[in-house]
């Protein structure tokens, strides 16, 4: 499989191109790195390809928050400036002026 460098960033703000949720990017696959049976679930027409970067999300969208995997195909930067509230950014991110940042270990 051709490997791609990734578009977006851990910490970056991405929403999905066609469902309605966005999130907080909290790590990256170079490509595909989940089960067979969880790709297969995908409708034919709109499965995406396993050769490209593959996105952990803090997810929220209007009823709840959860955890996403998302192509990068799948992806577009949320513009919006708004919260993400799912509760587990706040245990790795900081919420500054320039977006989320990875927060530092406390030093001993």
């Amino acid at each position: 499989m051709k490997q791609r460098s990734a578009k977006f960033a851990i910490g970056q703000v991405v929403r999905h191109r066609i469902y309605p949720f966005r999130g907080v990017i909290f790590d990256v696959d170079p490509v595909f790195a989940n089960t067979e049976e969880w790709w297969q679930s995908i409708p034919e027409d709109i499965r995406p390809s396993k050769d490209q970067p593959f996105y952990h999300l803090f997810a929220e969208n209007a009823e709840t928050e959860y955890t996403a995997y998302v192509s990068e195909q799948n992806l577009v930067p949320d513009m919006s400036g708004d919260p993400v509230r799912h509760p587990q950014v706040a245990e790795m991110f900081e919420h500054t002026d320039a977006g989320y940042q990875v927060k530092k270990a406390p030093r001993h």
